[in-house]
C-alpha cells in the first residue's frame, strides 16, 4: 500500500464518530406514515414519528451484522441497529462508505452465540487510518457519483416495469381495448392499426368471459415446460466450465427481469447430467420452491438445478407475456403447490394452470410496444452491474489512502 499522506491520521473509530444503540419499536405500536424504521437488515417498515434526523449512517447490530446504510431524511433506527449518534464534523457519507468497507471487521466483531450481535465499544476501539474532512469530501463524491447513477437506474426500471405491467393489465386482465370498442369506443392510448386486431365483443370459455376468439388454454399446452437438476458436487469434471448454472440463490435479490450472471459455472460434461440442458436466452425462470416466486429472464444460454420451473417461449406466447402471467397468477401457482417441509410447485401441477392467449397479432404487438421497456431495462442492469463492479474495485484502494486523491478541492464545489 502506497504510504499515507499527512492529511491521513492513524485514530480510533470512538474518536471518531459515536455509534448508539437504537430504539426498540413493536408493529403494534407503529402507525401509519413516512419515516422509515430502519433494522438491521434495512428499511422494514414506516411509522409517524422519527428519532432522528437524516443524515444517518445504520449498522446492524443484532441479526444482520455487516449491513450498513444510509440515509439523507429522517428515520427511527430500530433496536436490531447502531447508529451514528455524533458525527464529529466528519462528512456523513464518507462515514457510510467507510463502514461499507469495514464490513468484513464488523462481521468478524460479532459477540452473538445464537444471534449475531455486535458491541458498539468493540466498533470504537478499532484502529483504522483516517483522512481530514476534504478528501472524505472527495471520496464521498466518487463513490456516491457511481451511487447515484446506480440508484436513477434502478428507479427507472422500476418505471420502466410498471408500465410494461400496465399494458399487460390492460390488454390482457381487464380487456380495456375490447370493452372500449364493444361501448363504441377508440381504446385509449393506442393507435388504431393496433385498436383494429382487437375484437369488439366477448365470449364464455371454461367459465370465463374472454375477448372473442381469444383462448383459454393450460400454460403447459401453449409453452414448453421444463425443470433441472444439481449434478455431482463432488465430481470436479463437472464444474468450473463456461455455461452458467443457475440456482434459486442467484435470484434472491433479483427485483428485476434479467438475469445476467450466476454464482457457479458448469462444464459441457456436467450439462450431460441435466436433463434439460442448456436453457435457450430468454427462457423464464421461476423458482419452484423455498420459496415459490422468484422470476427473471435469461440473458444468455444456462442450466438450471431442480429449484426451478422453466418456460420456453415461442411465437404464440413471448417471455415477457409469461413474465408478467406469472406475476399477477403467483396466487394460484402457490395455491397448486403442496408440499409437507416447504411448499414446491411441480411441473405436473404448474402445467394445468390456464392463461388467456390472444391471437398471434395481438401477441406481435404487445411484443411491440413492450420490447423497447425491456431492452431498455437491460441496458441499465448491464450498466448499473459495471458501474457496481467499478465502485467496489474503488471503495478499498479509496478508503485505505492507496489511491490518493492530490486535488481534493476540485470535489468541494460538487459536495457542498
Amino acid at each position: 500500500m502506497s504510504e499515507i499522506k499527512d492529511n491521513w491520521i492513524q485514530t480510533k473509530i470512538g474518536d471518531q464518530i459515536t455509534l448508539q444503540r437504537g430504539f426498540d419499536i413493536t408493529k403494534a405500536e407503529q402507525c401509519d406514515g413516512f419515516i422509515p424504521v430502519i433494522s438491521s437488515s434495512g428499511v422494514s417498515s414506516y411509522h409517524n414519528i422519527a428519532k432522528v434526523n437524516g443524515p444517518g449512517v445504520i449498522l446492524g447490530r443484532k441479526g444482520v451484522v455487516g449491513s450498513v446504510f444510509y440515509i439523507n431524511e429522517a428515520f427511527w433506527p430500530h433496536d436490531t441497529t447502531l447508529w451514528v449518534k455524533d458525527f464529529h464534523e466528519n462528512y456523513p457519507r464518507f462515514v457510510y462508505y467507510f463502514f461499507k468497507n469495514h464490513t468484513k471487521h464488523l462481521i468478524n466483531m460479532d459477540v452473538g452465540s445464537a444471534n449475531p450481535t455486535l458491541n458498539r465499544n468493540h466498533v470504537h476501539l478499532n484502529e483504522v487510518v483516517w483522512p481530514e474532512c476534504r478528501i472524505q469530501k472527495a471520496i464521498a463524491h466518487i463513490l456516491g457519483t457511481l451511487d447515484d447513477k446506480i440508484e436513477l437506474n434502478r428507479r427507472m426500471n422500476e418505471t420502466l416495469e410498471s408500465i410494461a405491467r400496465a399494458i399487460f393489465t390492460s390488454w390482457f386482465i381487464d380487456f380495456d381495448p375490447v370493452r372500449a370498442k364493444a361501448e363504441g369506443r377508440q381504446p385509449e392510448g393506442m393507435d388504431a392499426s393496433t385498436a383494429a386486431l382487437f375484437p369488439s365483443e366477448f365470449e364464455t370459455v371454461e367459465g370465463q368471459d374472454i375477448p372473442k376468439g381469444w383462448q383459454v388454454k393450460p400454460i403447459g399446452e401453449i409453452v414448453e415446460v421444463k425443470g433441472g437438476s444439481t449434478p455431482s458436487t463432488g465430481n470436479e469434471a463437472f464444474w468450473g466450465g463456461d455455461i452458467p448454472f443457475c440456482t434459486p440463490k442467484d435470484l434472491a435479490n433479483n427485483m428485476v427481469p434479467f438475469l445476467l450472471t450466476t454464482e457457479r459455472k458448469i462444464t459441457e460434461l456436467g450439462v450431460k447430467e441435466i436433463s434439460s440442458g442448456v436453457l435457450p436466452v430468454g427462457t423464464v425462470l421461476l423458482s419452484s420452491r423455498a420459496p415459490i416466486g422468484y422470476i427473471a429472464i435469461t440473458t444468455c444460454p444456462i442450466s438450471v438445478n431442480q429449484g426451478f420451473i422453466t418456460i420456453i417461449q415461442n411465437e404464440s406466447c413471448i417471455n415477457y407475456y409469461i413474465y408478467q402471467w406469472l406475476k399477477t397468477n403467483m396466487d394460484a401457482i402457490i395455491g397448486n403447490a403442496n408440499g409437507t417441509t416447504f411448499l414446491e410447485i411441480s411441473k405436473k401441477n404448474f402445467r394445468p394452470l390456464l392463461a388467456v392467449l390472444p391471437n398471434k397479432q395481438i401477441m406481435d404487438a404487445f411484443k411491440s410496444v413492450t420490447e423497447s421497456l425491456f431492452s431498455k431495462i437491460c441496458s441499465n442492469l448491464v450498466q448499473s452491474s459495471t458501474l457496481v463492479n467499478f465502485r467496489d474495485t474503488l471503495l478499498p484502494k479509496l478508503l485505505s489512502g492507496e489511491l490518493q486523491i492530490d486535488n481534493p478541492e476540485a470535489f468541494l464545489e460538487a459536495t457542498a
